[in-house]
């Protein structure tokens, strides 16, 4: 429990740090946070990929006069549900408005008190690294009171903009290889990556969910993060790692998914059941992460390019599928349960493999009436047409921009 004293004291010097910070690279999610009246504004993603730096942002770009307070602040870590009171005798004293909570999930019963703050018609904004977290609480108290927004690494162009460089092939490797994390593309360090999975498999998952064994949590996420782009399945890990059931390795899955670390993508089917029952595509959130953290001997240039792609598709779009019937599609993206694309991701077309990407990518074509389908490759461009469908291999610099 604190005092409202000790809780103005971190307003303020918070205040002051958000103060003397610059407005930095402006992200092109900035442009799309959704403001409503009497909404609350979510912001999830996964941990340091730049919700602090968007809030700042925001704040900067559109309040004069806003409250910020980041949770996660070392002095409000005996801040308990009572305390909120005191905050919100804070907030009135101070005659502010427009409020910023920064993985504000920390605390219990954080929902009430920002549904209460609503009802008061306050502006309020809330970002979080736990999509799981927030979207139970919020479903509860906050049903029709909340716009959500999903924030990622640097995309490509952002990351080309930033390093001032145009977009190449070998602007897209070196994009591969760093990822899009803000703080790695600023310092180049491979271990700012390797300390952030750490951070977000013991504070956003092993604390969260007190996993007792934390050494199979973090062996099947090495694992996962180094198979990006194969088929995975919880039946046939578990004897792997310890993990001795079914149901917990599935728990597993979804807690790393919850924390952004990992994302798994479904086959195509009508049926719900085909679905669930059918291996799934694991991608990481990004690709840097997989350079940093892999243990994979060789590099798979190949499968981290495809999900380079997942990513760019997954930035658009929620409903994504891996198409297969008697070829395989990499990708297919809807909106509004209608097909808009279809994408098949080589990372260089040779003899060997053109036959299989192009009849792949056309079956799923025409089983979704596209004309249009897209094959990606790092540096190579051609299209081809046949009974009405073209099909167009475009450079993966090309692509993304």
């Amino acid at each position: 429990m604190l005092r409202q004293e000790q809780i103005a004291t971190v307003i303020d010097f918070q205040q002051q740090d958000l103060d003397r910070k610059e407005n930095t690279f402006v992200r092109e999610s900035l442009k799309e946070v959704p403001i409503f009246s009497s909404f609350a504004t979510i912001i999830t993603g996964v941990r340091r990929c730049g919700k602090s730096t968007l809030l700042l942002q925001i704040i900067k770009d559109k309040y004069k006069n806003a409250l910020y307070l980041n949770f996660e602040d070392l002095r409000l870590t005996a801040f308990e549900t009572e305390d909120l009171v005191r905050l919100q005798q804070e907030i009135v004293k101070r005659d502010i408005k427009v409020l910023f909570f920064d993985e504000i999930q920390l605390v219990n019963k954080w929902e009430i008190f920002v549904h209460q703050l609503l009802r008061e018609e306050y502006t309020i904004f809330v970002s979080g690294s736990n999509a799981s977290l927030l979207s139970t609480e919020l479903g509860t108290h906050l049903t029709g009171r909340h716009i959500s927004m999903e924030m990622f690494p640097f995309s490509f162009t952002e990351y080309i903009a930033f390093k001032n460089v145009k977009p190449s092939p070998d602007s897209v490797t070196a994009y591969l290889k760093t990822g899009g994390f803000p703080e790695c593309i600023k310092n180049e360090s491979e271990l700012i990556l390797q300390n952030l999975m750490e951070d977000i498999l013991i504070r956003d998952i092993a604390v969260r969910h007190a996993i007792r064994d934390v050494n199979a949590l973090k062996q099947l996420a090495v694992y996962l993060v180094s198979n990006v782009g194969t088929l995975v399945s919880a039946n046939k890990l578990i004897d792997l790692f310890g993990i001795k059931s079914t149901a917990t390795m599935l728990e597993y899955f979804a807690w790393l998914k919850d924390a952004y670390l990992v994302e798994f993508l479904p086959l195509f089917s009508y049926s719900l059941k085909i679905q669930a029952r059918n291996p799934k595509k694991v991608y990481a959130i990004d690709t840097g992460l997989i350079y940093a953290t892999s243990t994979a001997f060789s590099e798979n240039a190949g499968h981290v390019f495809e999900n380079l792609i997942y990513l760019h598709l997954r930035r658009k779009s929620t409903t994504l599928y891996y198409f297969k019937e008697k070829g395989e599609c990499d990708f297919v993206s809807f909106t509004k349960g209608k097909a808009q694309e279809a994408v098949q991701v080589c990372y260089q077309i040779d003899d060997h493999n053109f036959k299989r990407e192009y009849n792949g990518l056309l079956e799923a074509m025409r089983a979704f009436k596209l004309d249009q389908g897209t094959i990606v490759t790092l540096n190579q461009k051609d299209h081809f047409e046949k009974d009405g469908y073209r099909v167009n291999l475009v450079p993966a610099h090309e692509y993304l921009v």
